[in-house]
């Protein structure tokens, strides 16, 4: 018997993370339990009770130390609403497909609902319509709902399927839909998974003397699946291997080929024992036809090609000649072991004539066996694929940081290459700040955490919580020793109006605009840039706070001890008119230190204002005239640099005269 299992067979994206999110609860936490079985699998649901969790049937029962799990079908809204109201905790393991069909049917336009309205997923999608809904399996239905309904074919609807809906029967319900509704708008909602599975169950189905479909008997896409099978020739549905009754295991006798194909529902260890129920009872030649991935583990590989070579898939080899295009082993049979190229290492920039001599012990995996030519072909990189498959399972486990390149920049994130599989890395999990540009970072190599694995070894990681753990390390340290006056060489992270924060190695703090210059600025951004390197020190900090406040200016730089120490009252310089005013005008004597000529000490005439004579950009000989070391005020004059005017003989008459009169004023 010859024995052909769906490449697609067992648990769903969306099964499969509703599955571990309520493994993972009932680990951490007691009174766990599901809204209603969390899937169509008595035997799953069986596995759970064992594990802890318990079944609610209805909402009214939940008391409020319990942890709800709506399960993966979903349920209307007022029920999660009542749930939330009445648990201190409710997890959503609804399947995100699902979830996106609540959201397209939370309208007011009529809704029309392809799929059973009996079926938990058909119920809750129907909980969320604000407005009329009609629901219908088939053709006919569709069209008694337009008969009796005629104003639909003018209103603008919403058209959406369950996600397990056949898809042969979509295809005939849309093309008429079509002709009808012109205002509908269509969302294909069925899930590629489905598709896929349904697919291949037709597939199988006519390359097969029977079909066994597995799964639960009250499974809406496992009861699809037999549906399309024995169309095409006699098929089973059972649900475990125990169905496999004497009487079945009879009719299988004498069958040449048996196409296995499981609903979305069905555990992976029920699959399993159906196949080897099947193999134990047909003491023929025995073949497990699904192909050997890079994901399986040991066990499965094995499983997977039990071929005319099935007495060890795991095999060592010791290195003959080692070659551009193959390496050669002695793997202790009488045929040639070789390793091709392609089959030697996951990383395409590997050179197995460097790496490998002759005299080498390797781990291998066979990969198919020509007894016409006498040669096993294996793979080194399929070992050490599954080998690192083991280390990634074990670092999601104990949550251990691993290193890979990034060798691509999506669109939503990163994909980094490490030990041999793609881990994709969300943007917000890319980078410590969420705005980074994400193709600046592909060729380098990065740290990252395992966040979760999903079915077929889809690995999700992030490269944030290593930085921000490594950041938090570099915080704790630097707050248990931070000192006032301790100097730093920080980052510039952002710039405000009022100044710039610096990352001083795992902790920020702000230099203020006054500290940034000794120049008035009217900006941070004339002085630094982010992702400027600067040297600061400590002038303030509250640790209780956690606020750090820096210094930038350096104090042999301070502008007003260079004047003190090269200028005194009474000198003569040369300086710069930067601003004029009513009373007089401010020239700078050098940069950070302007000093003041009042109207005054302009000129020995009088005048009226100072722009009379004065204008910005002019420079000037100026005395200093005072220095006050507390205000950091200077006065100057231009008046005093220039040559005192001689007195005209009607002004000594009038000052005489005035000085007489002042005199006589004094006598009296």
């Amino acid at each position: 018997m010859v024995i052909t299992v769906a490449k697609t067979a067992g648990f769903c994206f969306g099964v499969n993370r509703a599955i571990d999110i309520v493994e993972n609860l009932a680990k951490e936490h007691k009174n766990v339990c599901t809204l209603g079985p969390i899937i169509h699998n008595n035997q799953m649901v069986n596995k759970l009770k064992s594990e802890g969790v318990k079944i609610i049937e209805s909402v009214e029962d939940i008391t409020k130390e319990q942890t709800v799990v709506i399960r993966s079908h979903g349920v209307p809204k007022s029920t999660f609403l009542t749930a939330e109201e009445k648990s201190k905790k409710v997890i959503d393991a609804t399947c995100p497909f699902v979830t996106k069909i609540h959201k397209l049917a939370e309208t007011e336009k009529p809704v029309l609902i392809a799929g059973d309205k009996n079926h938990e997923e058909v119920i809750g999608i129907k909980g969320h319509c604000l407005g009329d809904c009609f629901i219908f399996k088939n053709e006919e239905e569709l069209k008694e709902i337009i008969n009796n309904n005629p104003d639909l074919t003018k209103k603008e609807l919403v058209f959406v399927a369950q996600t397990t809906f056949n898809r042969a029967i979509y295809e005939k319900c849309l093309n008429f839909l079509k002709k009808v509704c012109t205002n509908a708008k269509i969302f294909d909602t069925i899930c590629s998974a489905t598709v896929k599975r349904q697919q291949e169950a037709e597939l199988l189905s006519k390359q097969n003397d029977v079909m066994i479909i597995i799964g639960g008997k009250n499974s809406s896409n496992t009861n699809k699946l037999y549906e399309i099978c024995k169309k095409n020739c006699p098929s089973y549905l059972i649900e475990t291997a125990a169905e496999l009754n004497g009487k079945m295991l009879e009719l299988l006798k004498d069958v040449k080929k048996v196409g296995v194909i499981a609903g979305a529902s069905t555990p992976a260890f029920i699959i399993k024992e159906v196949i080897q129920t099947m193999q134990n009872e047909n003491t023929e030649e025995k073949v497990f036809s699904a192909e050997i991935t890079d994901d399986m583990s040991f066990e499965e590989a094995l499983e997977a090609s039990l071929s005319s070579f099935n007495t060890d898939q795991k095999v060592k080899g010791v290195v003959l000649t080692v070659g551009p295009a193959e390496i050669q082993v002695d793997i202790g049979r009488k045929q040639t072991g070789y390793i091709p190229q392609s089959e030697y290492s996951w990383d395409p920039n590997a050179d197995m004539q460097k790496e490998v001599k002759v005299g080498d012990t390797l781990d291998l995996i066979v990969m198919k066996t020509n007894d016409q030519e006498g040669t096993i072909m294996l793979s080194k990189r399929r070992f050490d694929n599954i080998a690192n498959w083991s280390k990634i399972e074990k670092a999601n486990e104990t949550k251990e940081v691993l290193e890979g390149k990034v060798v691509n920049a999506i669109k939503g994130g990163i994909i980094v290459k490490a030990l041999g599989y793609d881990v994709f890395v969300p943007a917000s999990q890319a980078s410590l700040s969420r705005n980074s540009d994400l193709s600046s970072m592909v060729g380098t190599t990065v740290p990252f955490k395992i966040l979760e694995i999903r079915r077929r070894r889809n690995i999700i990681g992030s490269v944030r919580e290593v930085l921000k753990e490594r950041k938090d390390e570099a915080s704790a340290k630097i707050w248990d020793s931070i000192a006032v006056g301790d100097k730093f060489k920080g980052t510039v992270k952002s710039i405000t109006g009022y100044g710039a924060f610096v990352d001083i190695g795992g902790v920020d703090g702000m230099v203020h605009i006054s500290e940034l210059s000794w120049s008035r600025i009217k900006h941070p951004s004339e002085v630094v840039s982010v992702g400027d390197e600067i040297e600061v020190y400590v002038k303030d900090l509250d640790k209780e706070k956690k606020k750090i406040s820096l210094g930038y200016k350096k104090a042999d730089e301070n502008p007003w001890t260079i004047f003190t120490e090269k200028y005194a009252v009474g000198d003569v310089v040369k300086a710069m008119i930067v601003n004029i005013v009513s009373y007089g005008a401010f020239a700078r004597i050098i940069p950070g230190v302007d000093g003041l000529i009042h109207i005054s000490q302009i000129s020995y005439d009088h005048i009226e204002k100072p722009q009379d004579v004065l204008k910005i950009g002019d420079e000037v000989d100026v005395k200093i005239t005072e220095i006050n070391p507390e205000t950091k005020r200077v006065s100057l004059s231009i008046k005093e640099t220039l040559p005192v005017p001689e007195k005209k003989e009607d002004e000594v008459v009038a000052s005489t005269e005035t000085a007489e009169e002042t005199k006589e004023e004094t006598a009296e």
